[in-house]
């Protein structure tokens, strides 16, 4: 092996080393950058829910509907929310399984006491 090959190499291999270095420092700042800001989006939030608490308001609604807000501004496309269908209960308004009314055919009874009858 020529001895210039071998260093213009090994130059090659540094240079792309820093290069590639240089690329995760600028997404190492990148993902900084926006977790301050994720940060200080929810500091912005708690600070917004303790006046609306110290106010009387509900601040657990207060904190919905400015996360719609969020949400409504930054997503561009029209999400029509769906509604739901009138649902019918699962059982009639008589249940009651602690009464043992109405509850069908099913009715629990206590096992026989005294020792078991095994061998």
């Amino acid at each position: 092996l020529e001895p210039d090959m071998v260093v213009r190499r090994q130059e090659a291999l540094a240079a792309a080393r820093l290069r590639m270095q240089e690329e995760l420092n600028a997404q190492a700042e990148r993902y900084k950058e926006k977790q301050r800001q994720l940060e200080e989006e929810k500091r912005r939030q708690k600070i917004a829910m303790w006046e609306s608490m110290q106010e009387g308001k509900s601040y657990k609604g207060n904190l919905k509907l400015n996360q719609q807000e969020v949400e409504s501004g930054a997503s561009t496309s029209s999400a029509v929310p769906k509604s739901k269908p009138n649902k019918k209960p699962l059982r009639g308004g008589g249940y009651n399984p602690l009464s043992g009314e109405g509850g069908g055919t099913c009715s629990w009874r206590p096992g026989r006491r005294g020792p078991s009858a095994g061998g």
